[in-house]
């Protein structure tokens, strides 16, 4: 497999990773020798890669309550999501306008920029969140395939919330979000970061490889180089604080069978403290870039 962002022939292996979400099946992650891009080794095809979302424990695409990791993540999203819209508001200079969510899960974001006067679209591949999304908001939400059809130069925003890491067509789809974004509007993209302290710590435990569903694995430096070659241009990068503790959680559970509590709020702290010394690690990064003139 080539690499999805230089397109060099030559990688070496970096680890072997198991599903531990769905198959235990072990994955290869390699780093690609010219570009430095790690991504997972001939994972399934856009067909074959259903089946390993077909969990109870893929909580981005359930809005149940139930359970102690659902009653985290749903008590946090939304207090992200109105961070979100701080976010794009700043960034983008608008308090109102039009925003695509590009694989918009069950929707709750999209339904808090409609409440607050946004003009909003989504896309999701799941048939199930699909269908939770377009109650929410009463709009109907899109297949991936649509996104060719959507108008060139229409929308203010697009987001992707830890969306891109699961992307098989990688460049075509950011070129395409490219093209239905106004000029000088912004992308934002929030994925996680292996080079995090946290994923240092944890190496193959570390819950954000969360293979084969992650197809890629960011860096900083490997996002700006598939940005700035698809014509874009840096506004910011923002740290996700929250998530190097619930990585870390899951860490625990995947490297020792149960959660040391004490153990993975430190270590997430730790990761947090790092990152705030040194800008640019922390475990999940939102990357704000602008899109140039054509």
């Amino acid at each position: 497999m080539n690499c999805p962002i230089c397109e060099h022939d030559a990688s070496g292996l970096m680890m072997s990773v198991k599903d531990y979400t769905v198959s235990n099946q072990l994955f290869e992650l390699v780093k690609c020798n010219s570009c430095g891009f790690v991504y997972t080794n001939d994972p399934p095809n856009e067909f074959e890669i259903g089946k390993y979302y077909q969990s109870d424990a893929y909580i981005s695409h359930t809005n149940s309550h139930e359970g102690f990791f659902n009653k985290i993540y749903q008590s946090v999203r939304k207090l992200s999501i109105r961070q979100k819209l701080k976010l794009i508001q700043q960034f983008s200079h608008r308090h109102t306008g039009s925003v695509l969510d590009y694989g918009c899960g069950t929707g709750s974001f999209l339904h808090y920029m409609k409440d607050n006067g946004w003009n909003v679209t989504g896309i999701e591949p799941d048939p199930s969140a699909q269908e939770k999304a377009s109650k929410l908001i009463s709009e109907k939400i899109l297949p991936p395939a649509a996104l060719s059809a959507l108008e060139s130069n229409h929308f203010d925003v697009v987001t992707l919330w830890h969306v891109l890491e699961h992307v098989h067509s990688l460049k075509n789809v950011i070129k395409e979000l490219k093209r239905v974004l106004k000029k000088g509007s912004i992308l934002v993209i929030a994925v996680p970061n292996h080079t995090s302290w946290d994923a240092q710590h944890y190496k193959e435990y570390w819950a954000a490889y969360d293979v084969p569903r992650h197809l890629y694995h960011f860096s900083p430096m490997t996002m700006h180089q598939l940005l700035k070659n698809a014509g874009f241009e840096k506004r910011v990068v923002k740290p996700m604080w929250f998530d190097a503790f619930y990585v870390s959680m899951l860490s625990e559970k995947y490297a020792h069978g149960k959660i040391n509590m004490i153990r993975a709020l430190c270590y997430g702290l730790v990761s947090n403290i790092r990152a705030f010394i040194n800008p640019g690690t922390c475990s999940s990064q939102i990357f704000i870039y602008q899109k140039q003139d054509d």
